[in-house]
Parts: C-alpha cells; sequence; structure tokens
C-alpha cells in the first residue's frame, strides 16, 4: 500500500513542476504529516525529492529527475479508455485505476503536453444518465463489472416476473444506457447470448473458470442490433393519425424517432387541408395516448375507434374546462 503511494507522489511530482504538502495530501488521501515522512523516505532510497520552505514553498523533485515506473499496468490501460465517463468508472470500481493510468500518461509527456488531459476534460464531458432521473448504481455491478475484465464465469441469479431464475453466463460486456446498466453474456447451457438489466440480479457469484471470448463477438454491433430489436418488439399495435405539417415536423420528438421517420416516409400526399395520414406503430393504445396528446390539436386520431373516442371526449373535457 505505502510502495504504491509512493510511487504515485514521485509521478505527481515529475508532472507538476512543484506540490504543497496539502496538495499532495488531497491527492494521496492521506494527512500532511504523511506527506512529510513520505517525503523523507523517498530522500533516502535515493529519490532526489526537495522541500521548498516559505509561504509559497512545497515538494519538488531537482535535476529534472525522470523515474521509469511509468509502464502501465493491463487494468490500467483498460481503464483509461474509459476515462471520459467518470461516473461509470466510480460505479465499476475502476476510478482508482483510471487516475494511475492518467498519472502515468501525464508523467510520460513532454511537460509542454503534460495540461493535455486538464485541457480536454474542461471542454468535453460525457454525461450519461437521462434527464429527471435520479441514477442508481446497482450494487452487485462491481463484481460483475470485475468478473468482465477477467472472462469470469458467474452464476447469477435474477428476477424474471415474480419468480427468481439462475444461470451461469459468460459475461462478455456491459453497457450502459440512459443511466441503466446492462450485462451482454453468453448462457453456458445452450451458448446463445442474452442481454441483462444488472438492477435485476440478485446474487453474483463468479468462479474461478475462465471463458474463452468468441473472436466474432463485436460488443458494439451486438448491442445495436438487440436494442432495434427491443424497440420494434414493444410497438404490438398501430395508430392511423392525420398530421399537419407542424404535428409531422413534432412527431419525431413526441414518439420513437427511427419508427416516426419510417411512417413519416411511408405516407401518402397532404390533403386538401395539409395534412398527411399516417399508420404508426405503437407500444400500445394508453401508451399511444399519452405519446400523441402532447401534439394537440395539430395530431388527429383516425383508429382505432376506442382511442379516437377518448381523444374526442378529452378534447370536449378541455373545452369546457377554458370555457369556464
Amino acid at each position: 500500500m505505502r510502495a504504491a503511494r509512493l510511487i504515485k507522489m514521485v509521478l505527481l511530482l515529475q508532472s507538476r513542476p512543484s506540490m504543497t504538502a496539502a496538495e499532495l495530501a488531497r491527492e494521496l488521501e492521506v494527512s500532511e504529516r504523511t506527506v512529510t515522512r513520505d517525503a523523507q523516505a523517498l530522500s533516502e532510497a535515493g529519490v532526489p525529492v526537495y522541500a521548498d520552505r516559505g509561504r509559497v514553498g512545497g515538494y519538488r523533485l531537482v535535476g529534472g529527475y525522470r523515474t521509469r515506473l511509468t509502464g502501465l499496468a493491463r487494468g490500467e490501460a483498460e481503464a483509461l479508455f474509459l476515462s471520459g465517463v467518470p461516473g461509470a468508472l466510480r460505479e465499476m470500481g475502476l476510478e482508482d485505476a483510471a487516475s494511475a493510468a492518467r498519472l502515468k500518461v501525464s508523467a510520460a509527456l513532454l511537460p509542454s503536453l503534460r495540461d493535455a488531459s486538464r485541457t480536454a476534460a474542461q471542454r468535453f464531458h460525457l454525461d450519461a444518465p437521462n434527464w429527471f432521473r435520479e441514477p442508481v448504481t446497482p450494487e452487485l455491478l462491481p463484481a460483475v463489472a470485475d468478473a468482465v475484465w477477467d472472462d469470469r464465469r458467474i452464476a447469477a441469479r435474477y428476477r424474471r416476473g415474480e419468480n427468481d431464475v439462475e444461470r451461469e453466463l459468460e459475461p462478455y460486456g456491459l453497457v450502459l444506457k440512459a443511466g441503466v446498466w446492462y450485462l451482454c453474456a453468453r448462457v453456458s447451457a445452450h451458448g446463445s447470448f442474452r442481454v441483462y438489466r444488472i438492477d435485476r440480479f440478485t446474487a453474483v457469484e463468479a468462479g474461478g473458470e475462465r471463458f474463452e471470448r468468441s473472436a466474432d463477438f463485436d460488443l458494439p454491433a451486438f448491442w445495436e442490433e438487440r436494442a432495434e430489436q427491443f424497440a420494434r418488439s414493444i410497438l404490438r399495435a398501430e395508430v392511423v393519425v392525420r398530421l399537419s405539417a407542424e404535428g409531422a415536423r413534432r412527431l419525431p420528438h413526441t414518439v420513437d424517432p427511427p419508427t416516426a421517420r419510417e411512417a413519416l416516409a411511408r405516407a401518402g400526399e397532404p390533403d386538401d387541408e395539409g395534412r398527411v395520414t399516417v399508420t404508426l406503430p405503437v407500444e400500445s393504445e394508453e401508451v399511444a395516448r399519452t405519446q400523441l396528446t402532447a401534439l394537440g390539436a395539430e395530431v388527429e386520431v383516425l383508429a382505432p375507434a376506442t382511442l379516437r373516442e377518448r381523444f374526442a371526449a378529452e378534447a370536449v373535457r378541455l373545452a369546457e374546462l377554458y370555457r369556464r
């Protein structure tokens, strides 16, 4: 533990002209007294750490000293590629590895380039969770992430409806979609790939046995295909609507955008009132009512008759409300 901290201290001092005891203590998560002892230990070991006294003093390396301890460990290198998603790193328990990797890269750069990481971080940031939703980290996510990194089979129990189901899985990859974590895994029993929501796992136990990953598996392509299948699978009903030009423009912002664009592309020419008739796949009549209500008078429901009647009744209620 102390050896890792001493290495980190050298890398910090190598990447900056000087640092105060307070700054080092904050970065290393120790007391200033510990920083003083660590600096003395480094000096005794032959590392030229020099302490400037006074109000603007601090610690620095003398004579352009360069450590060769900048080689990235495998876990650090892998974590570095995720460093643009800080929240995801924290949730998977990889924040320390990414921090160490960034330090090593910074220490290996020329002095004129050492602020590159800070410069980029101040200009680009990825915020994965959806709006108006409090992100909740699944309790078992770190255990699943460890198994994914190590290619280790897991015995998992997860909720499916009212029951718990047990499976032996080969965890291939994790996906963070709108603040929700998913596991893409191959089921050991029959070799097919499935997608599981991490927050539905009730128990995960990693075994000592590693599995051999399929060389043909492409996580982004697999997720894109399954996500499209899922989006289409829930569209089990259809509604027929007449849309004004404004309604057609706003439709992709109200329902699933690809579905809306495909439906509009199949529509015929506008009628005498400038409206187009569109057959739109939807999840259910209730969901369609909620989504299409946002279009107001820019949409007229033609079918099914039950949905048209609900819109007509709602229109009467609104008219009476505003007449008062």
